[in-house]
């Protein structure tokens, strides 16, 4: 009887659906499947094609919203998360900007509750109570609403060309 990673690894080699490693410990067939589709992300538990029906994978959000600070790899996602948890908080988004030092930084944009005013000192403290110090934003800035395309997905390109100049008063 056929085993399924057996199974698997067959359909993906007959059509060519992933390039094949040159050997099973290069790239799992998960990790060549973030790179063709453009998602950042990470498998827990991969070692064989059988292994993907048993695994979670994570999304971390999209490689071109990908923040690079400082030679760190900052995911957007994980802050957004931090900040929608908070009280008050309707969404956010968090976005690269520009600096001089660090080549670019992350600021997050914050929708408040109608009626609600947000402390912004409070918000940074548990993101300082949550995250490493490189993934804590630049700046918290508080926005009416978030630009969304005709998906309601949002617009970070315009976000990012709006606050560009964000971080050079600080």
């Amino acid at each position: 009887m056929t085993s399924l990673a057996d199974l698997l690894a067959s359909v993906f080699d007959r059509r060519k659906v992933w390039p094949a490693p040159a050997t099973p410990s290069e790239k799992s067939i998960a990790e060549l499947a973030f790179e063709l589709v453009g998602s950042a992300g990470e498998a827990s538990g991969l070692a064989s094609a059988a292994a993907i029906l048993a695994s979670y994978v994570h999304i971390l959000g999209r490689n071109k919203d990908l923040i690079i600070s400082g030679g760190y790899n900052i995911y957007p996602k994980e802050i957004e998360l931090v900040l929608d948890a908070q009280s008050g908080v309707i969404e956010s988004a968090v976005i690269g900007v520009p600096h001089r030092d660090l080549g670019e930084t992350a600021i997050g944009l914050l929708v408040a509750e109608p009626g609600q005013s947000l402390d912004l000192e409070q918000i940074m403290e548990a993101i300082k109570a949550t995250l490493a110090r490189f993934k804590h934003p630049r700046k918290l800035i508080l926005v009416p609403e978030l630009p969304r395309n005709a998906m309601a997905k949002v617009r970070k390109n315009i976000l990012r060309e709006q606050f560009k100049d964000a971080v050079h008063a600080v």
